[in-house]
């Protein structure tokens, strides 16, 4: 394959979905992966009927559900042998608890350990590209996790849940950064800013409706994504955050070297995944 191959998770509504439209203009291969069939079959033809491009294929994957990844990404890596941008977009909010097959809390594995899981899952085909990029769309949460508490058992307040799900992708990232330093495959968190979507839709109705004002169309915030996947200015940028291009300040605890190598050392054991098959710094 000579061109380049970008995967979006999240692809059938909202930021991922406006993203994938963009990414297929290249007529380039774009990934999609969507929760269910019925979701998958949707935008699949709505893509396929807006852009033509025939390089264009669509997954389903359920990323609250280890078997689920594990499976969908053994099937990817036989089909697409390299990978040359991943984009971990896809996030969940739930207004009150609930658990997945494996009895974890669903934001804790939709938001992090799902795209965690996945992306060390895909590290072979990225690093396969040469020169690949990761990019984990989060926000700048300052909600710090309790690490005796990961599944919320004890305390469940939605939005502390879901803003600590956006520090672990911070966390996770910059980790990730530095495991990857001088293998070609670049990671680093992306705040899109507000956009419209669904994301909020199990929040009060007063919240939607301020949401909504003071956010911008998915497809204009999916442009500045866009770039940083495409251009070539991005290609050496690592282990950063990045709001429109440019590097911003993330939240003083997403830089605590103690608290990444915490929460990745607990994400692969929550995972399944060996130490051994672990990018060492």
């Amino acid at each position: 394959m000579s061109d380049r191959v970008f995967l979006v998770t999240g692809a059938t509504s909202g930021i991922g979905k406006a993203i994938a439209f963009e990414l297929a203009k290249t007529g380039e291969t774009v990934l999609l992966v969507a929760h269910d069939q019925e979701k998958r079959n949707l935008v699949y033809e709505e893509i396929m009927t807006e852009r033509q491009n025939p390089n264009v294929d669509a997954f389903v994957c359920d990323l609250s559900s280890i078997g689920s990844i594990k499976n969908f990404a053994s099937h990817l890596k036989s089909k697409y042998p390299k990978i040359d941008v991943l984009i971990n977009n896809a996030a969940v909010v739930k207004r009150e608890r609930k658990t997945n097959v494996d009895g974890y809390e669903l934001m804790f594995v939709t938001n992090h350990l799902g795209p965690f899981l996945l992306t060390h899952l895909l590290l072979d085909s990225l690093k396969a590209s040469g020169s690949a990029r990761i990019l984990n769309i989060t926000a700048p949460s300052t909600t710090e996790p309790n690490f005796d508490d990961l599944q919320s058992k004890e305390s469940f307040k939605y939005l502390n849940v879901f803003g600590a799900t956006k520090m672990m992708n911070m966390l996770f990232t910059f980790e990730l950064a530095h495991r990857l330093e001088g293998t070609g495959v670049t990671a680093n968190a992306v705040y899109p800013g507000l956009a419209r979507s669904s994301l909020m839709q199990e929040s009060p109705a007063i919240m939607r409706w301020l949401l909504w004002l003071t956010s911008a169309p998915p497809q204009q915030v999916a442009m500045d994504i866009v770039r940083l996947a495409i251009l070539p200015e991005f290609e050496k940028v690592n282990g950063k955050f990045l709001h429109k291009g440019k590097e911003i300040k993330a939240p003083s605890y997403a830089y605590n070297g103690e608290a990444q190598k915490k929460l990745w050392d607990v994400s692969l054991e929550l995972a399944g995944l060996s130490k051994e098959a672990d990018p060492e710094k």
